[in-house]
């Protein structure tokens, strides 16, 4: 069964395409990176499969509509945005008392534990802690409940690495058991590149790029080709072309790797790199819409 699944899903404000008629499904049990340029509708795009915005098109969320049946959908689903909108006076234990109070799904004293494997203090006002730390109360928080269904919105954008490693690996290890679903936008794509089960890549409203990780290895291959091979590659059509040192590196799709090992190194490329191959010059990575 899919967790998500949207046929024609469109958003418009006013003259502006946020979301241009995209269609994805998103299986039980995957992670998915949603990748996207600042403005290219990843937001947007989540807003309406949390029920926060109108929409046009169809878009099912666990088996529901999310703009007319959020409130069901919220028993079964958990968001995170970026960690500022905790407010600054409230104290950790008030934070515990809250999310007890208004959510029927969550086990207090499972986010006590995780919260016990912190610094954080439960006498802690918010504002007397560290963006990390407060990152951390939301994920504990969150992982809490018994969601089937958690969005990650730039979750850890502004953290140092440190608190963004400990962040997905608590992710995968508290969290994630196989059946729930985890949706997750970044920029820091590079650290979520061994998280991830599917790669979706979004530009200006469309889905661009759509593929499991494990079709991802296999479709795409780069190769750090030697200086004596550069019209060889180039006769193989690659879909893009960077320097590095004054070496040449290309990226092809589909191509056949023993085949190019007679290029030079063959590697498979990185998120990010797949991702300029793609998205190219059109557009430049910056915050989330």
């Amino acid at each position: 069964m899919a967790c998500i699944e949207a046929r024609g899903l469109r958003k418009t404000f006013g003259t502006t395409v946020a979301v241009d008629g995209i269609n994805l499904k998103v299986e039980e049990g995957r992670i998915l990176g949603l990748i996207g340029p600042n403005g290219a509708g990843k937001t947007t795009a989540l807003n309406a499969i949390l029920g926060l915005t109108p929409y046009e098109g169809e878009l099912r969320v666990l088996g529901r509509d999310p703009w007319s049946s959020r409130e069901e959908l919220m028993t079964d689903a958990c968001f995170i945005s970026d960690v500022a909108v905790l407010p600054r006076w409230i104290r950790v234990s008030q934070t515990l008392d809250y999310v007890a109070g208004v959510h029927p799904r969550f086990d207090r004293a499972k986010a006590e534990g995780f919260l016990a494997k912190t610094n954080i203090k439960k006498t802690n006002r918010v504002k007397e802690l560290s963006k990390g730390m407060v990152a951390q109360l939301h994920l504990a928080l969150v992982m809490a409940i018994d969601a089937k269904l958690l969005v990650l919105d730039e979750p850890t954008l502004g953290l140092d690495i440190l608190y963004r490693k400990q962040f997905y690996d608590s992710l995968l290890n508290d969290y994630f058991d196989g059946s729930r679903t985890i949706v997750v936008t970044t920029h820091q794509v590079e650290e979520i590149q061994d998280v991830l089960t599917d790669l979706m890549f979004i530009d200006r409203g469309r889905i661009v790029l759509n593929c499991s990780m494990e079709d991802f290895e296999i479709r795409y291959a780069e190769v750090l080709a030697n200086p004596d091979k550069l019209e060889a590659a180039r006769a193989l059509r690659p879909i893009h072309e960077r320097q590095v040192f004054a070496r040449s590196i290309f990226m092809f799709e589909g191509a056949d790797r023993q085949q190019l090992s007679a290029l030079g190194e063959v590697r498979t490329p990185s998120i990010a790199d797949l991702f300029v191959a793609v998205i190219g010059g059109q557009t430049t990575a910056g915050g989330s819409r």
